[in-house]
Order: C-alpha cells, then structure tokens, then sequence
C-alpha cells in the first residue's frame, strides 16, 4: 500500500499512484473474464443450438445470481475481519472458483451445462467483484475517491480489450476460429483459458501487496466507526409493502396463464412475490439475520441512491440488450451469415471482440477525462452526457452495416461505459454511512441485475412479437433506454459534497 500509518489522523492517507495501482489490479482480471462473457457467450450459445430470440433467456444467470448474491456478500464483508482483512477473503474465493468455470465453459457440448457454467461464473464474478467498489471507499479518503473510480475504471478497460481481442488474437497466431456445429472453436476455449489465469493472478496480486486497515484504524479514521458492525445492536426497519409486492408477482404470474403469455414471465412474477415474501417473513419474525439488514437498509436508502436508481434501470436496460444482441445484429448485418458453423460468422463474432475492445480502450482514456468534466459541471450532468453519447453509439449499430464503420459508434458507447463504471459511484459513496459501502454498494446492485432480469424475460418475446428474425431492432430499444436514463440522470439532486468529482 503506498502510504504510511505511522500517523493516525481522521482523515485516511492518501494513496500515492503504487497504492491506487494495487488497490485496483485485481479489476484487470475481473474484468478480462466478463469481456469474455459478454462478447462470446452468445456465441457459445448458438454454436451449441440456441436459437437468437432464446438468448436473452439463457443469460438470465448473470441477474439472478447479482441479485442474490451482491447485497449478501456486501453485507458479510462489511462484517469481517480475518487473516487477509475485510474484502481479500472474498476477492479471492470469487477468483478461484471464476477460474474454474472459465475452464469449464467453452468445453461443455451441452447447452443446458454451458448455461449452468454462466451461472457459476456470474456467481463467483459477483463474489470477486462486488467488494472491489467497497475497497476503493475503504482505502482512500473523500476527495480521493474520484481518482480511485478513475483507476478501477482504466484497468476494466484494459482488461476488457484484452479479454475482447483474445479469440481475435488467438485466430491471427494460427488457432482456428471455427469448429464443427456443436463445438467450440479452439481460439475461444483458449481465451477462456487466458482468462481463468488471469483472473486468479491480477486478484491474487491485489490480495497479496495491499494491507487493509484494521478495524481499529477504521474506526479512527470516521466518526460513524466503519469497524465491522455488531448486528445486535443496529436499529432496523421491517417494511411493510411485502404484500403488495406477493400481490403484484401472483397477477402477473396468474396474466401470464390466462392468457398464453410467454412463458419467462413467469421468471418475473415469481421473483416479485419471493421479494414480498421476504419482507413479509422478516418482519413476522422480526429477523435480525443477513436478509434482514438488506431489507432494513434497502427501505432506509439515501435519497441519492433512490435517484440513481431510476438513470440505472435505464442504463443497464440498454447495455445488456447490446451485450446479447451485438453479435446476431453484426454477424448477419455486416457479414451476412446466421449459419454458426460458418466461416463467415465466426469472422462476424471475432469481430464483436474487436469493436468491445475499442470501446473498452475509450473508456480507459474516458475514465481519466470525465472527473475533468465533472469538476466544471457536476457529477450527474456529466454522467447523463456519457448516457447520451451511449444512446448515439447504440443508434449507429442499427444503422451502419461496413465493419470498419462499426467502430464509430463504440466511440459513444466507450464514453457511456466509462461514465456508467465511475460517476455514479462517485455520487453514491458520498453520501452512504463508509461502515456499510459493502451492503449499500450491493443493494445498488439491485438496480443494475434487476433490469437485466427484466430484458432476460422479456426480450425474446419483444422480439417473436415486433420483429421477428431482425435482430438489429434491438439496437433502437437499447438506444431509447440509454436517452430516458440520460433524462433520470437530469432528476438527481447531488450532496452539496458533490457539486464536484
């Protein structure tokens, strides 16, 4: 860690560049293994029989488990206190078991155990990942803390080019890009190979070279004690709309029934009534547990993070429809294949690899600029000029069919994506209790993967319905999410703190 505690002052030291460069290292990896989700598991998908409008549906594992398991281990590792510190523990089990499913992905031939390998990898992503926004608040005093959203964002960005170019790569040294139907081309499995070790070593090395402050030094840093929390004595709130949220989920289940709906909606209406019935059961029961503090403090949330909330539905609408859809909307509109097996697809999907790595190197050289802007016009505004530089970007994927050109348009959604990893973040740690940036940081996660749910259940119908067999529609819904999100982001009222980054 790059600064000292022989002093012991109530503002934390600053971390000098070695302590924000270890502090975020570990994102490298993180972020090289959601690059390769993001731009080949659709691929996977349909190379082993999925058809498009059942992609959205498949994906639905990164949702259901950052729902489940982000709030959790935000709440947990706000809560230890170990032989590695307070996150490491969980940036490394999250690494390991990460590792294993990038192994097991790309060497499965069945559809529904590639599906069970998505599951295990977003699982242990979230448990890797989730800790690393909490740490940034951690380890960095209030002024600081938009340099280290700064960093974290350079290095998801160079980990996603990396992880984005690697079948690319792989295919230019020699290592073929196609495969019989229902197999994986060999220059994919090896990328998810490259990024099983690159996981386990970039966590490993932030695990390693950077010490956590104690809970004693935590506690005399802030006033509020971000030591971890006795849950005995926290005051907590038991909602009472728990069954309002049984009633919404078992009507819509009871609509989809009645009228042939499709059938993922269910998906939908039985996670609205679980909600509820949380609710309902920690409150009979007058829980003190795990579930009980994220439904306390979900219903205590700042009046910020309910602002945010509305810009993230929004954007996380968008972005996730991209990360689906790009690669059937590119493949048959720039290289006119939907044939899987073929070559030219499969030089379609390389691609999609190519055109997320540009977008992701902008939002490395984006990270730095935005907390620029942002000292000359807010926080909020600058994040809703990202959003709408998102929104054009997803607009020139409808339009624009030579691949070259292609790369236009992920100029707006580097910007976007840059903003999307750093802004709110800036705005949300600022006015959130430090002892509790674990369990907040995952409850706002509710806002990224609920949406994410929504498009998982309902894009494919959207698409049977309005446009069957034309992908690239999805493009304008995409874009059109990312304008209303700009708007929302227009309603955010920022602590006076924050008037700058």
């Amino acid at each position: 860690m790059g600064a000292s505690l022989n002093a012991m002052p109530r503002q934390k030291p600053r971390q000098d560049f070695r302590g924000l460069w270890n502090i975020s290292f570990g994102y490298f990896g993180i972020q090289l293994a959601f690059a390769l989700q993001n731009a080949n598991v659709s691929r996977i998908f349909q190379s082993l029989g999925s058809a498009v409008d059942d992609l959205a549906f498949l994906w639905i594992a990164g949702p259901v488990t950052g729902l489940i398991v982000q709030p959790l281990i935000g709440y947990y590792s706000d809560r230890t206190w170990g032989r590695l510190g307070r996150r490491r523990p969980y940036f490394l089990a999250g690494a390991v078991l990460a590792g294993l499913a990038l192994v097991g992905l790309p060497n499965t031939g069945l559809l529904l155990l590639a599906a069970a390998f998505l599951w295990m990898l977003d699982a242990s992503l979230n448990v890797a990942m989730e800790p690393f926004r909490a740490f940034a608040g951690d380890m960095t005093p209030d002024d600081q803390r938009a340099q280290a959203f700064a960093f974290q964002t350079w290095f998801i960005g160079a980990g996603a080019v990396v992880g984005s170019l690697a079948p690319a790569l792989f295919n230019w040294l020699g290592i073929a890009n196609t495969a019989p139907e229902g197999i994986i081309p060999p220059s994919v499995r090896y990328s998810f190979y490259l990024g099983a070790a690159a996981m386990v070593l970039a966590v490993g090395w932030t695990v390693l070279r950077v010490r956590e402050y104690s809970p004693d030094e935590m506690a005399a840093f802030e006033a509020d004690a971000t030591a971890p929390i006795a849950p005995e004595h926290e005051p907590l709130v038991y909602p009472r709309s728990g069954p309002a949220w049984v009633a919404v989920g078992a009507v819509l289940v009871a609509i989809v029934a009645a009228l042939g709906l499709d059938r993922q909606l269910y998906v939908l209406g039985t996670g609205l009534a679980v909600f509820g019935a949380i609710q309902i059961g920690v409150r009979a029961t007058a829980a003190r547990g795990a579930l009980a503090h994220i439904v306390s403090d979900l219903a205590q949330m700042p009046a910020q993070m309910k602002q945010l909330a509305l810009a993230q539905f929004f954007t996380w609408i968008g972005f996730f429809i991209v990360w689906i859809y790009t690669t059937p909307v590119v493949t048959e509109q720039a290289f006119g294949a939907t044939d899987v097996s073929s070559a030219a697809y499969n030089e379609g999907a390389d691609w999609v690899g190519v055109m997320f790595a540009f977008y992701n190197g902008i939002a490395a050289v984006s990270a730095f600029l935005l907390p620029v802007l942002a000292r000359r016009i807010g926080n909020a505004r600058t994040h809703a000029v990202g959003l709408l530089c998102g929104a054009s970007g997803f607009l020139g994927l409808l339009l624009i069919r030579d691949p070259w050109w292609l790369l236009l348009p992920m100029v707006g959604m580097g910007i976007a994506w840059a903003s999307v990893l750093s802004m709110p973040y800036v705005i949300l740690t600022r006015v959130l209790p430090a002892r509790k940036f674990g369990i907040y940081i995952g409850i706002f996660n509710f806002f990224i993967v609920i949406p994410q749910l929504v498009v998982a259940t309902l894009m494919g119908g959207i698409m049977r319905s309005f446009f069957p067999g034309e992908p690239r529609w999805t493009m304008l819904v995409a874009a059109l999410m990312m304008a209303a999100a700009a708007g929302a982001m227009m309603l955010v009222r920022e602590h006076r703190r924050d008037s700058a980054a």
